[in-house]
């Protein structure tokens, strides 16, 4: 992918490529949903799921990863683009090559959390939970917090 004001975006699932120092610094510090994630949850979280790592000029400016059984059920978490290449279409590439991945397709359900990318994921076809009276979950948003 080009754009005007982008060089080549090239997004990989190759783990050994993927800065996860980086990553984690963005999920510690910056993101909304891990503050305070230690480093060893992060390397686990990327050992056990499909990782996609979106790079311009060799340097990592986004991440995804989709925890799935690779035949019915996927959730995406983590994804990120790095502040200085928001909105020049990094996150759209990045979440139209997670859709596109052929480990999953035919999946009969695709989840995610999000609080503030609706329209991102719509043109994707996520919606509001069709019976969300059906959906539980457990949630400690303050786990990694000493």
């Amino acid at each position: 992918m080009t754009t005007e004001n982008m060089t080549a975006l090239h997004i990989s699932t190759d783990k050994a490529a993927l800065d996860v120092a980086m990553i984690h610094q963005f999920l510690s510090e910056r993101s909304t949903w891990a503050i305070g994630i230690p480093l060893a949850t992060v390397q686990r979280a990327i050992d056990n799921s499909l990782c996609f790592g979106a790079y311009l000029d060799g340097r990592q400016v986004g991440f995804a990863r989709v925890t799935t059984d690779r035949a019915t059920f996927a959730y995406l978490a983590d994804v990120f683009v790095v502040e200085a290449e928001r909105g020049k279409g990094v996150s759209k590439a990045l979440v139209a090559a997670v859709m596109a991945h052929p480990e999953l397709q035919g999946l009969r359900r695709f989840m995610l959390a999000t609080s503030d990318a609706h329209s991102l994921y719509a043109r994707h076809g996520f919606t509001p939970p069709s019976r969300p009276g059906a959906l539980m979950e457990r949630y400690f948003p303050d786990v990694y917090v000493n």
